[in-house]
């Protein structure tokens, strides 16, 4: 495929206008019809980006032979059979996180993307912004150093979901972002979850995760949904440098300190005594690299058609979500568990 792909946009609410202005405005795709149960909301979002067809009728969007791609902005719940009948009609699939409600729903329709040669991308968005994909950029060089530690950081006074707790909200976009910039990705085997809800919802509000990765190194993950102050910061720290992503901070979103904690040789005997290890602190420069300035969305829609065009994996894959879709399923685990650790399930798609 070297021309222009055809694309429809399933799903006229929240973030689906995002997707069909990024989609219109593209070079790779032509959007060729907005779906949506609500015609009037569908035929909204078609006039808001220069006129576009609607359709109240998935059937009819997937019988279209001129659709090569369906990109689905609808309730998780609604994710499988929505992405199962895309797959089955022959379209390549793009979906808005998480992948799915479950893991095992997630599984299938990665598998049935595999059997089918069929690309199935996840819409991590954030893995697309200009400061993400410098972070993955600086890891991948060895810039800072063997990593030690994610903190991440994700609070607003926001809307409490009826069907979702704060942890499925809110923790996918970190997940997804750790999973996209540490090389080996979310490779952690257990998860650990304190969740709290001082409102009396019946979900958490509230909550903390953490993850160890192999090799001692640590992922945490703070998301609330009570904090009066909105705060989107990660804290990545290597055994070189440390790096602080601030997406709040326009004029420097990412900044790297040459600061640490350095451990000297040690000797025979102080390799038998910890305590007597040589711990010096190192207090380098601070620089930001420069961004560009583009939106994330424009990202995603090019490697989605990059992804098609080259006949291989997405860079946030359907392995990607279920990736995500694993470690969240692991903090629901551990949060019936009282807080306890629980297993990461790591079964491939079969």
């Amino acid at each position: 495929m070297t021309g222009r792909l055809s694309v429809a946009v399933v799903g006229a609410g929240y973030w689906g206008p995002n997707l069909a202005r990024n989609f219109r405005s593209s070079a790779d795709w032509d959007l060729a019809v907005i779906c949506d149960l609500d015609i009037e909301r569908a035929q909204h979002v078609a006039d808001s980006v220069g006129g576009v067809p609607v359709s109240a009728s998935l059937d009819e969007v997937l019988a279209d032979p001129r659709i090569d791609a369906i990109a689905i902005a609808t309730p998780a719940r609604t994710h499988h059979p929505i992405v199962m009948a895309a797959l089955n009609a022959g379209k390549h699939v793009i979906v808005e996180k998480p992948l799915a409600d479950d893991r095992i729903r997630g599984a299938e329709m990665v598998s049935e993307a595999r059997a089918r040669g069929l690309v199935l991308m996840a819409d991590h968005t954030y893995c697309y912004t200009p400061a993400v994909l410098k972070i993955r950029e600086l890891i991948a060089d060895g810039f800072l150093g063997e990593i030690l530690y994610v903190d991440s950081v994700r609070i607003n006074l926001g809307l409490i979901q009826p069907d979702v707790d704060v942890f499925w909200d809110l923790a996918p976009h970190d997940l997804s972002i750790i999973d996209f910039i540490l090389p080996g990705g979310l490779e952690g085997t257990t998860v650990a979850a304190q969740g709290a809800d001082p409102l009396r919802t019946g979900k958490s509000c509230i909550g903390y995760l953490s993850m160890p990765l192999p090799g001692g190194a640590i992922v945490h993950v703070h998301v609330n949904w009570l904090s009066p102050t909105k705060i989107r910061q990660m804290v990545i720290g290597g055994t070189k440098r440390t790096l602080v992503w601030d997406d709040l901070n326009p004029q420097q979103r990412v900044s790297v300190y040459d600061r640490g904690i350095d451990i000297a040789a040690q000797s025979e005997a102080t390799t038998l005594d910890r305590r007597a290890a040589n711990i010096s602190y190192r207090l380098g420069d601070t620089w930001a690299p420069a961004l560009e300035e583009h939106e994330a969305l424009a990202g995603v829609a090019r490697e989605f058609a990059a992804a098609i065009r080259e006949g291989r994996d997405a860079r946030t894959s359907g392995e990607s979500g279920l990736r995500v879709l694993s470690v969240l399923e692991a903090a629901a685990g551990s949060l019936r568990a009282g807080g306890a650790p629980h297993p990461i399930d790591v079964t491939a798609a079969s």
